[in-house]
């Protein structure tokens, strides 16, 4: 048990509510800190455990004593991906660049020691039939990559001897979660196949993709930060396999044939421009990281869940919808409420 206290923001999101289990069962200290538009029930399993707490607060105004005792901050929070991002650009960048510099400036501030930023793969954009690494140049098709760029470049610049940097470019994620999400390529792809016996394929099909479990995810960040500051230093990885590159076509052919019956048919529009096929060597060499999980074992995983009724699709697995519902939800009750209240 080393007893350390880390502060994830983005807590109870899709990555963090699996990644809270990670670092307590590593014998960590966790200060959950999310808003819980999902609900607090995501972390329900761990709100038993001393060595949790969980704050519900925002980055963009939270106090700077929640770094009281943190060595160390996980940052997952933001908007999670293009289409929630889209939904005001102003918002986004107050949240996805904003938020995130705010919150390594006060952590520095504060005495923590080591900063860990969740990235994307998505920042490299349209990289054609290049195999692209961290020095690859960047080419964001998307808001949400421009900002997580500026974020990145901001964040880099606070790197000192008294405060490590360590910057993540994740692969697109998939796998089970306590808050689960259907707009991910692999677990929206199930869903359909499981639910309509059809999957639609956007963009043609050809367009290259990495793709990561969240599991994996969780790890790579617990094998930085448990590394040598020297070693992750201002340092960006690409969070992925080599393997686990593959088209989208090609991965819809693997989600069919775990399915009876299952077609792959193809948009007749063609608004998907994102293409980037990821080299993770650098993660492998340096922090030794290998993927434990496979698509296809979290295809079989996610099928087997959702036949059994231990995960189903609602509102709030699709990201940007319940964005959309809240917001509409906030209009309404403001039309409706009297001197202040709704009651």
């Amino acid at each position: 048990m080393n007893g350390k206290t880390i502060l994830i923001t983005g807590a109870g999101g899709y990555i963090g509510a699996e990644m809270v289990g990670v670092f307590l069962d590593g014998g960590y200290k966790v200060k959950a800190l999310d808003r819980f538009f999902f609900g607090e029930e995501t972390l329900a399993q761990h709100k038993k455990n001393e060595n949790l707490t969980i704050i519900k607060d925002d980055t963009r105004d939270c106090n700077k004593s929640i770094f009281d005792g943190v060595y160390a901050v996980i940052d997952l929070a933001g908007l999670s991906n293009d289409p929630s991002a889209d939904l005001d650009p102003s918002l986004t960048d107050k949240i996805n660049r904003g938020g995130a510099v705010r919150i390594a400036t006060m952590a520095k501030e504060r005495g923590v020691k080591r900063y860990l930023f969740a990235s994307s793969c998505s920042v490299y954009g349209y990289g054609g039939d290049n195999t692209l690494n961290e020095e690859s140049p960047l080419a964001p098709v998307s808001l949400y990559a421009k900002a997580k760029i500026e974020a990145e470049e901001a964040l880099y610049k606070l790197a000192d001897d008294n405060f490590t940097v360590t910057l993540f470019r994740n692969a697109t994620c998939y796998g089970l979660s306590k808050r689960m999400r259907f707009d991910l390529a692999v677990n929206l792809m199930t869903l359909h196949a499981h639910q309509k016996g059809r999957i639609l394929i956007m963009g043609g099909g050809e367009q290259w993709r990495p793709f990561v479990h969240i599991l994996d995810v969780a790890r790579a960040y617990k094998l930085a930060l448990e590394a040598d500051k020297e070693v992750v230093q201002k340092q960006i990885f690409n969070v992925g396999s080599n393997e686990q590159n593959y088209q989208v076509s090609q991965l819809a052919k693997l989600v069919a044939s775990q399915f009876k019956g299952v077609s792959i048919d193809f948009a007749q529009d063609d608004p998907d421009k994102r293409n980037y096929r990821v080299v993770f060597d650098k993660i492998s060499d340096i922090l030794s990281f290998q993927a434990e999980n496979s698509v296809e074992g979290s295809i079989t995983e996610i099928k087997n869940a959702l036949e059994k009724g231990g995960v189903e699709n609602s509102l709030d697995t699709v990201t940007v919808k319940y964005y959309k519902y809240l917001i509409d939800a906030d209009k309404l009750l403001e039309k409706v409420k009297h001197k202040g209240k709704l009651f």
